[in-house]
C-alpha cells in the first residue's frame, strides 16, 4: 500500500511509535536501536563512527524531551514527512523534528530523520 494513501492517524500509527524510538536511542546513544527502521540507503550513510561523533559533539541528539507535539504530515512522491515540534532537556527552546518515512521491500522504513 502507499503511504500516501493513508489518513494522517494511520501515518502517525506508524511514525509516532517510530519517533519515540529514535529519540529513546538517540538519547541512549544505542546504534543498533537508533538504525534499526533506517532504510537501505540511509543506512549506508549511518556508519557507527560518524553517528557516535555527532552524540559525542551535539547535546541536542541526546537529550530529547519524551514529549513532542505533530506539527503536520507532508505528502510527496513515495514518501510522507512527519514534523515534529520537540524539546530538549538541557537546551531552552524548541526545535523542528522531521521523519521522512516510505515502503522498502514491503516494509515502512525510515528515509530521512533530521532535527534542527
Amino acid at each position: 500500500m502507499n503511504l500516501l494513501d493513508k489518513t494522517d492517524d494511520e501515518i502517525l500509527e506508524i511514525a509516532n511509535p517510530m519517533w519515540k524510538d529514535l529519540k529513546k536511542y538517540s538519547n541512549n546513544q544505542n546504534y543498533i536501536g537508533f538504525t534499526k527502521n533506517f532504510c537501505k540507503e540511509m543506512m549506508r550513510g549511518a556508519n557507527e563512527i560518524e553517528i557516535g561523533k555527532q552524540w559525542a559533539r551535539n547535546e541536542l541528539t541526546k537529550n530529547l524531551t519524551a514529549e513532542s507535539e505533530v506539527l503536520g504530515i507532508l505528502r510527496r512522491g513515495e514518501h510522507v514527512s512527519i514534523l515534529y515540534k520537540q524539546t530538549n532537556n538541557k537546551i531552552k527552546g524548541e526545535y523542528l523534528g522531521r521523519l521522512v518515512l516510505g515502503y522498502e521491500d514491503g516494509e515502512v522504513k525510515i528515509f530521512g530523520a533530521t532535527i534542527f
